[in-house]
């Protein structure tokens, strides 16, 4: 392989661990990386039951599976990155970006992610849960879902974790490693675990939040 295919598979590959490049990528790549993307997402329309709307960006090494009866449906201006896993029903909004080892299970009651939510790198959302009964081990206990609701323009920071039957406000923050077990209201910042309320997105912050937690432009 001569140079210029090495440098345009190192290219392909710092797109898929960062695919918020491939929206303002430059002309002279657009052509092959737009090619290069059909190709991915027909071939997961082929395998999968998915619906992968226009201007999207699949990593071809996340793992999206969505068998019958449990679609992934996927908006305009989507991206998810590689080592993402994302098993059905999951529905993304337009403007959705899931970032590398991002992990969504919707169980039975699926989960919605809002416009322009983004989801940070090793963030999981498991929209299920598995009873804790005495009487029987924990492999044979029944699974309950509820299912997951991200609202609007939400962030989830790095390594953050969503329970089953939780909604998060349009607006809202969720501080990196924090672990959210009930609703988050719309503009509020939580952070913790279990996660609690920090401050609101409409109030100036102060330099810096309880654990040294700061909002950063990525993930």
């Amino acid at each position: 392989m001569d140079l210029d295919a090495l440098r345009r598979e190192q290219h392909k590959l710092r797109l898929s661990w960062m695919p918020w490049l491939y929206f303002s990528l430059k002309p002279r790549h657009r052509e092959w990386a737009e090619a290069w993307q059909r190709e991915v997402q027909q071939r997961l329309r082929d395998l999968e039951t998915v619906e992968i709307a226009e201007g999207c960006f699949i990593a071809p090494e996340a793992r999206v599976f969505a068998e019958p009866g449990r679609s992934v449906v996927i908006g305009p201006g989507c991206s998810i990155a590689a080592d993402a896993f994302v098993h059905g029903p999951v529905v993304l909004g337009p403007r959705v970006s899931l970032n590398a080892r991002v992990s969504l299970d919707g169980g039975a009651g699926g989960i919605r992610i809002g416009e322009g939510s983004r989801i940070a790198t090793g963030a999981t959302l498991y929209a299920f849960d598995h009873g804790l009964a005495p009487d029987r081990p924990v492999r044979e206990q029944p699974v309950t879902s509820r299912g997951i609701t991200v609202g609007a323009d939400v962030w989830i920071g790095a390594n953050a974790g969503v329970t089953d039957g939780v909604t998060l406000g349009d607006h809202a923050v969720v501080a990196m490693g924090a672990v959210v077990t009930r609703d988050v209201p719309p503009w509020a910042i939580v952070g913790g675990v279990p996660a609690r309320v920090l401050g609101d997105r409409r109030e100036r912050p102060r330099s810096g939040f309880p654990g040294g937690w700061e909002p950063e432009d990525q993930g």
